[in-house]
């Protein structure tokens, strides 16, 4: 986006930030929707709603290392979950 262009308010929405948010949505609605089926235990889900967290720095960082931005925002995920983090995680 061209910032003198941009309204702060729209500029907002494609930020790296925003997308890698949007990301962690979806793993943990998926992570949901397989504890209702009983694929992943309940507390898993609540676990990783709970504690799931990043920085778009340390994705950053991963991507160096694993060269593909899914599987860095995956294992930078799982790594602040904890114990049976990859365990609720549709990628990886």
């Amino acid at each position: 986006m061209i910032s003198r262009y941009t309204r702060p308010q729209i500029g907002a929405v494609w930020t790296q930030q925003a997308k890698l948010e949007g990301w962690l949505e979806v793993e943990l609605a998926a992570t949901e929707a397989w504890a209702e089926e009983g694929v992943v235990p309940a507390a898993v889900a609540a676990s990783a709603r709970e504690r799931a967290s990043f920085t778009v720095e340390a994705v950053d960082e991963r991507e160096k290392i694993t060269d593909h931005d899914v599987a860095a925002f995956v294992d930078v995920v799982a790594a602040s979950v904890g114990d049976g983090g990859r365990a609720g995680f549709t990628t990886g």
